[in-house]
């Protein structure tokens, strides 16, 4: 079973970073130039079939390998428990994507425009960023980064 998540939860990982770096280094830095958000809502359009759903498949194969990894879920927040901090970190993260998609879904993108594209940046590249740093975190567990 264990052996099973982490291939789910490593493949949603591979869908959802690979596909934000290569929003966020290719189809952006195109899309600012050419000042299309059309380029950009295309890619957004066919690249959430599959990112979407590896997020929900991160995110809930991500809490159970948390709660195999500490069962007591009050101990995730537990600072003197160091498998805590990388389940904290995750958590972290996964508050700040949620944050920034919201805020990217609701005020930005239903106002997508020549003039706004560079917001609409400033939400892509921290999730990008996010999305690197939630792989760093999940190698950490076995590498001893974090504790």
């Amino acid at each position: 079973m264990y052996g099973t998540l982490l291939l789910l939860h490593i493949l949603a990982a591979t869908i959802w970073t690979g596909g934000h770096i290569v929003l966020a280094t290719v189809v952006l830095p195109r899309v600012l130039q050419e000042k299309s958000p059309k380029r950009l809502l295309d890619f957004e359009e066919k690249y959430e079939k599959i990112g979407m759903p590896a997020l929900l498949i991160q995110v809930t194969t991500g809490l159970i390998l948390a709660y195999r990894l500490v069962p007591d879920v009050a101990l995730w927040f537990d600072m003197s428990n160091p498998i805590s901090h990388g389940i904290m970190a995750k958590l972290l993260l996964l508050l700040l994507t949620v944050g920034f998609a919201i805020d990217a879904r609701f005020r930005v993108v239903p106002h997508l425009s020549e003039n706004n594209l560079v917001v609409m940046a400033w939400h892509i590249i921290p999730v990008t960023i996010f999305s690197i740093l939630f792989v760093a975190t999940g190698v950490s567990f076995r590498a001893g980064w974090l504790y």
